[in-house]
């Protein structure tokens, strides 16, 4: 190995070590660490997947007004979205959870639908880079990720469609 990469090497693993770090039980944002305010959510199906092959999806735009309040070293409370749906938000070890089910999500080809469970996932990002960064909570990114039931439409293997999550503060 050349010096030069060697040194290259070095400052690469040097700038991931120094950026590598744990979430604290409740990010910075509101008080105590809650995540509240009104955002704008946008999951982008030009690069959604289903069933881990790349397929174009209608890219989904919502406004969530998102209310929650941290006691013990954890923060839960609940999103309003303004495409008529509400669903409980909380924190993990890395980040926020908002779990739904989607009534009628799949289609079959009988006619008859099945619905999905949806999971977003997202995490504090610095706007510039878009590594995670604990030290804000107006720009979030992560997945849209939702899982029909395994057997649905008479098919074993559950139809999973995922695709990059960004959440905005707008409010």
């Amino acid at each position: 190995m050349t010096q030069r990469r060697a040194l290259r090497y070095a400052i690469f693993l040097a700038a991931a070590l120094a950026s590598y770090g744990p979430i604290p039980p409740c990010a910075n944002g509101s008080p105590a660490g809650a995540l509240n305010g009104t955002f704008r959510a946008q999951s982008n199906g030009d690069w959604a997947t289903s069933n881990d092959q790349y397929r174009d999806e209608t890219p989904v735009i919502a406004t969530w007004t998102i209310t929650t309040t941290c006691a013990g070293g954890r923060c839960a409370g609940e999103v309003l979205s303004d495409q008529g749906w509400t669903a409980s938000i909380h924190q993990t070890a890395d980040g926020w959870n908002v779990r739904r089910t989607v009534a009628d999500w799949e289609t079959c080809p009988d006619g008859t639908t099945v619905a999905g469970n949806q999971l977003y996932r997202f995490y504090p990002v610095a706007g510039i880079t878009g590594l995670v960064d604990d030290t804000q909570s107006d720009l979030f990114a992560g997945q849209n990720t939702t899982q029909g039931p395994g057997g649905a439409c008479g098919i074993n293997k559950p139809l999973v469609i995922s695709m990059p999550f960004k959440l905005t503060r707008i409010g």
